[in-house]
């Protein structure tokens, strides 16, 4: 590991990569976490593999990593090798994904998968009669079939191949909707039924139920594995009080859905991921808002209650503008510390943090996704990866008991 770091920082000064001096000065923030109860993650993309300094701050400083879409669907399944297998199930091409996993597990970081049935950017022709968009859409249990061997086949392939890397999949992101034209009134779950004004094609095709059937046919295979996998839903919005009362209700279906020989409920959902995108939307307004805190403190304990872990999965402590650097880490600092406090009061129900916005990007259009998802200066780190206040600041709360 000490050599690997040693070749990424020479390889970082020949490119011209600013790697701060002051390096050697901070111990692992990870290590720091973990005193707390909770492993410490960040996001890579297939792109960032050839980011050394970048890959120096992510191997120190965190010992989880989650790719930001290699490992989606749409990323692994091959509409050309599907069509022609010989049993009709879909095939997968895991050449960027097998990448990125390679590089965490030499470098001892646990992978969150993330995920396994997404209902957004979900590849029209998985749907269709021979992977075919030209062609009918397919039965119900031609589809139940593909989903279940694919979720089979995923989880298998990362395991076989990296042995205890992958420690979690997000089964299920998003799937439960916010307007109220994108579910059906008298469901408690409010399992969305269009996105964007589109049908969720599973919803339509596997059935009202294919949640908690991708859910069962994750568990069935991690036992089978015998693999220490635990099974995550994940969402956006998971603090807010309606859509924290209809995750609560889609959790307790899951967990009621299958039994034991013995009658008894299988427990198939581990923990609820929360998507921690905190402040305005592509705006300062509502941005380091103190009453989020106690919205995001009510949430872990509401999750909790349920008996599940939780994981914050795509933290963003947003800020537009510069001159705000001091209080976002003031901000910063606050969230760490209610998080601290409250894994004393409950038992560690948060065991994992995955920030999603870790470094700043001050020259994004304002109508870039980005910039209006994450902030531009949301970062623990500026745009060249140097030490920001706000890591400082969350340092310092993570070092203090």
């Amino acid at each position: 590991m000490k050599k690997l770091l040693s070749i990424l920082l020479a390889l970082s000064m020949i490119l011209g990569g600013a790697v701060s001096m002051a390096e050697k000065e901070y111990d692992s923030l990870y290590t720091l976490a973990e005193k707390h109860g909770f492993s410490l993650g960040g996001c890579l993309s297939y792109s960032q593999l050839r980011d050394a300094g970048y890959l120096i701050k992510l191997s120190k400083h965190f010992n989880s990593v989650t790719a930001t879409n290699e490992m989606k669907a749409y990323s692994l399944l091959d509409q050309r090798a599907s069509r022609r297998t010989e049993d009709g199930m879909p095939a997968m091409n895991y050449t960027q994904a097998d990448k990125m996993v390679e590089w965490a597990q030499k470098n001892g970081i646990g992978v969150r998968g993330h995920v396994l049935v997404w209902d957004a950017y979900m590849l029209d022709w998985f749907f269709h009669e021979d992977y075919d968009s030209g062609k009918p859409y397919a039965d119900q249990n031609t589809i139940r079939l593909r989903t279940e061997y694919y979720i089979r086949e995923v989880i298998t392939h990362f395991e076989k191949k990296f042995p205890g890397v992958v420690y979690c999949w997000d089964v299920v992101n998003e799937a439960v909707g916010e307007g109220i034209l994108e579910y059906n009134f008298n469901d408690k779950r409010r399992v969305r039924t269009m996105r964007d004004n589109k049908d969720n094609l599973f919803y339509k095709y596997m059935g009202d139920d294919y949640v908690e059937h991708a859910f069962l046919y994750a568990k069935n295979t991690v036992e089978e594995l015998g693999a220490d996998i635990k099974l995550f839903y994940n969402d956006y919005n998971t603090f807010d009080t309606d859509k924290m009362l209809a995750i609560r209700n889609l959790v307790m279906s899951i967990n009621n859905f299958a039994f034991d020989p013995d009658g008894n409920p299988r427990k198939l959902c581990d923990g609820v991921g929360m998507q921690g995108y905190i402040g305005g939307w592509g705006t300062q307004t509502g941005c380091m808002n103190e009453s989020d805190l106690t919205k995001i403190k009510n949430a872990i304990s509401a999750y909790a209650y349920l008996g599940v872990e939780v994981h914050i999965t795509e933290m963003a402590v947003r800020n537009y503008e510069k001159d705000k650097a001091h209080e976002h880490a003031e901000f910063y600092a606050k969230l760490m510390k209610m998080i601290k406090d409250l894994q004393k009061e409950k038992n560690n129900p948060v065991t994992n943090i995955t920030i999603w916005g870790l470094i700043d990007q001050p020259f994004l259009a304002k109508d870039n996704y980005s910039y209006r998802q994450n902030g531009p200066f949301c970062g623990l780190f500026d745009e060249r990866m140097n030490y920001k206040e706000s890591f400082d600041l969350v340092y310092e709360e993570l070092m203090a008991e």
